[in-house]
């Protein structure tokens, strides 16, 4: 590891997000809007939208963001030339994170409190299902304990879950979608990001960014081993901000793709452990990623650690290939998903460290266009409906 990345590697940790964003509308024609944190707003701040019953059926391409500095998730409706019906909010709990949709329409969101069903047609809350594991007081931030990653097993009878425990290694808790309750639990790592699943159901991958590794969880058996995740090493500890974000599974062969520092891309045989790492070229910290069903990677460039030897906020489109070709973004942003005809990305401005602003950015990938749309609390997680 050269110089600087040592000295990022030791960079103390940032306290605690001490302010929560405000809620914004969708105004296409107020074009963009600066990146900076919205006025201070508790979690159950009386000045969030909620909506009444829907009258009409929520409409496939829906957007649905999980609003991390709120307790809702947030239905935006995409309309052509980058602007966007917003359909109102749902209360579903502190803090929302991550956010996994069933083939039933059924929403599965993460929070701070326990995770919550959300019939997305109706745009109602059907449950919120406790954590087995004590994750402590119910607060927001960066580092408040509760469900972080979510993912849905292929035949939708579990959902999975990384609880982030506050103070020590996590908890990956599985939930029948029929009964409404944790069935089981596996012991994971530190402060489970992201969690995937094999196309075939098999395992589980959970991304534990305090513990530079990856958990590999046998759904049958419920046993587990981890990969360490570290090109740069793990100097720095807790304290180092070059550890493993998100997770890409690569259609094509199951091997895990996850990015670092827009430098290097690790490649994980979950099976053997092996670690492979390839050149990327964005040079930029980076956290969420998606992957198109023909192996197009998409990478979230949240901005430099150091600004004076990194490249600002993009949007990577890395191919099979290897070639890549960079979309740059105005601000710190944290996740991304993909319109169904895969030809538009929703990259959202919720970021889980400062620098977040209330908005998603719609980026044409023909044209390479970015239009930011004010919308949500602090947007995190994204999923589309109607997706196969």
């Amino acid at each position: 590891m050269n110089g600087a990345r040592a000295a990022r590697a030791l960079a103390g940790t940032a306290a605690l997000l001490a302010a929560l964003a405000g809620c914004a509308q969708v105004d296409p024609a107020a074009g963009p809007t600066a990146d900076r944190p919205a006025p201070t707003a508790s979690l159950h701040s009386p000045g969030v939208s909620r909506t009444a019953a829907p009258t009409a059926r929520t409409p496939d391409g829906t957007l649905v963001l999980t609003d991390f500095g709120s307790d809702t998730v947030t239905f935006v409706a995409p309309r052509a030339r980058g602007a966007a019906t917003a359909l109102g909010s749902v209360r579903v709990g502190a803090a929302p994170y991550g956010v996994a949709l069933g083939r039933d329409g059924t929403a599965w969101v993460a929070t701070a409190e326990g995770v919550a069903a959300v019939d997305t047609r109706r745009r109602t809350r059907t449950a919120l299902i406790p954590y087995a594991a004590d994750v402590g007081p119910v607060t927001g931030g960066e580092y408040r304990g509760g469900g972080m990653g979510i993912a849905l097993s292929p035949d939708g009878s579990r959902v999975y879950v990384g609880v982030n425990i506050p103070g020590r290694d996590g908890e990956l808790e599985i939930v029948d979608t029929a009964r409404h309750t944790v069935v089981g639990s596996t012991p994971v790592g530190r402060r489970p990001f992201d969690v995937d699943v094999s196309p075939d159901g098999s395992h589980v991958y959970v991304t534990d960014h305090d513990s530079f590794d990856v958990a590999v969880v046998d759904t049958r058996d419920g046993s587990a081993h981890r990969i360490e995740v570290a090109p740069y090493g793990t100097a720095g500890g807790l304290g180092s901000w070059l550890k493993p974000h998100y997770t890409a599974v690569r259609p094509s062969d199951g091997a895990l793709l996850i990015p670092f520092e827009g430098e290097r891309l690790a490649v994980v045989d979950p099976a053997h452990g092996r670690v492979t790492v390839r050149p990327m070229t964005a040079d930029t910290h980076q956290h969420g990623v998606t992957i198109g069903k023909d192996g197009t990677l998409y990478v979230v460039g949240t901005g430099p650690i150091d600004p004076s030897r990194q490249a600002g906020p993009s949007l990577t489109v890395r191919r099979p290939d290897g070639r890549e070709r960079l979309i740059p973004l105005q601000g710190p942003h944290e996740n991304v998903a993909l319109s169904a005809d895969g030809r538009t990305a929703y990259v959202t401005g919720g970021y889980s460290r400062d620098g977040y602003w209330n908005g998603i950015s719609v980026v044409d990938l023909d044209t390479g266009t970015v239009t930011r749309l004010a919308v949500g609390h602090r947007p995190l997680g994204v999923a589309v409906l109607g997706l196969p």
